[in-house]
């Protein structure tokens, strides 16, 4: 079995989607596990921007089947406009299929999603208001809506009605906030399901035939391990498991996996609240946003910068099982006079550690030691030759690679397909 799990290394916004669509070229399958539509990402191809969120990015090869897993969660209502832009922009989606145990985000799961994060006043943890974290815990609570009921009408209607019930009684009593109406929900949502109802299949069946044949497979992760519920950053996470989570969310077995690329910027980023022990609140800061064009693709969120961080680096790298490393956005840093890198965390007590502490009362504490290396100015923007590079960029690839211990499988100079340097070929080391 040949699969490669493509996986982000910080807050998410890594650059995913392209490292995704550049690596499905070799690939007959990209199957996404987890996440919903607050996870945007933008991929160029010979200067066209498509901009995704529920869609794999591997839809950009027609040829492939590209998949939504069960351990999506789908907003009927986000993936019919979604493949209509998509469409109007040339992308054939004779090749794509959903899971019919995807669950299905409906309204009250965004109403609920906003309520949720108002009642928590200055202790927000900063969702994007999609109802991804609601939906997750309907399912958890066994009243989740799956595509398959979606589509069966009758299902649709008796489900739909049990939890309208229930959570307007939570909309009126405990949020003092207007119920929804089934009427309303039921007509446009049963609609949505019947434009989806072609795609939808047994996709864990389809994997695991195209895997037993030899088929290559890439699977794709959503947001970042440093976002993972068990992981990550908690409780300022989301609501599902980049780390691992392409066995259950796909419905295949661990041993289909051959290698796991997890991507990086060269700088770090997030969106929403929680710690970020390298944030850059200066000029250099704002530099960085500018030049990397750091925007939420579903938000438009200006996002939080920070210098790399290879203690989240290794962190990531252990819990995920990281073989391979694709950097990105290495071009957003010319035209620093210095680049820093965290090494480890110094505590008040001034003991040095190297792992990512679970207590954020802990990590409050931490501060970041640094190396610092010296920057460059020339534009590395386009530059696919490293031999061209400035020295100094050279070197600070190989002091990530010294900090990391891992391979490069490519490194990006630009959002671009063609902006992408090959080191290593995955499918065939």
């Amino acid at each position: 079995m040949t699969g490669v799990v493509v996986v982000g290394m910080q807050w998410g916004d890594e650059g995913k989607g392209k490292i995704t669509d550049f690596l499905s070229q070799k690939t007959q399958i990209v199957a996404r596990y987890q996440g919903g539509d607050n996870a945007g990402h933008t991929v160029e191809v010979d200067d066209k921007v498509y901009k995704m969120r529920l869609v794999p990015s591997g839809i950009l090869n027609s040829e492939k089947i590209a998949m939504i897993g069960n351990g999506v969660v789908v907003n009927p209502q986000s993936l019919v406009k979604e493949m209509a832009a998509l469409k109007e922009q040339g992308v054939s989606f004779e090749n794509f299929k959903i899971s019919n145990r995807a669950q299905v985000i409906l309204p009250y799961h965004i109403k609920l999603d906003g309520l949720q994060e108002e009642s928590k006043g200055q202790h927000k943890i900063g969702t994007t208001n999609r109802g991804i974290g609601p939906a997750y815990m309907d399912k958890v609570a066994r009243v989740g809506i799956r595509m398959a009921d979606l589509i069966e009408k009758d299902t649709f209607a008796a489900k739909l009605k049990a939890n309208l019930e229930s959570k307007n009684r939570e909309f009126t009593q405990l949020y003092h906030s207007e119920p929804l109406e089934f009427a309303d929900i039921f007509a446009e949502y049963y609609e949505y399901g019947q434009q989806l109802r072609p795609y939808v299949w047994d996709t864990s069946k389809i994997l695991n035939e195209e895997l037993t044949k030899g088929s290559k497979v890439l699977f794709e992760g959503a947001q970042g391990i440093m976002l993972d519920i068990d992981h990550g950053t908690y409780p300022f996470v989301t609501s599902s498991n980049p780390v691992g989570g392409f066995t259950a969310g796909l419905g295949v077995g661990p041993t289909a996996i051959k290698r796991v690329v997890g991507v990086a910027k060269a700088y770090t980023s997030r969106v929403g609240a929680g710690p970020f022990p390298t944030e850059l609140t200066d000029d250099t800061g704002d530099f960085i946003r500018d030049a990397g064009h750091e925007y939420g693709v579903v938000t438009k969120r200006p996002r939080r910068i920070g210098w790399l961080d290879a203690v989240v680096l290794k962190h990531a790298q252990r819990v995920a099982g990281i073989t391979d490393l694709a950097l990105n956005s290495i071009d957003v840093l010319s035209g620093l006079d210095e680049v820093k890198i965290c090494t480890g965390y110094q505590l008040p007590n001034g003991q040095i550690i190297d792992e990512y502490p679970a207590s954020l009362n802990v990590l409050d504490q931490c501060r970041p030691v640094y190396v610092t290396l010296p920057g460059w100015q020339e534009p590395l923007r386009g530059l696919t030759d490293i031999t061209k590079w400035p020295q100094a960029a050279r070197n600070y690839l190989e002091k990530i690679k010294e900090l990391t211990n891992l391979d490069f499988v490519s490194v990006s100079v630009g959002p671009n397909r063609d902006e992408t340097i090959v080191l290593k070929d995955i499918w065939e080391n």
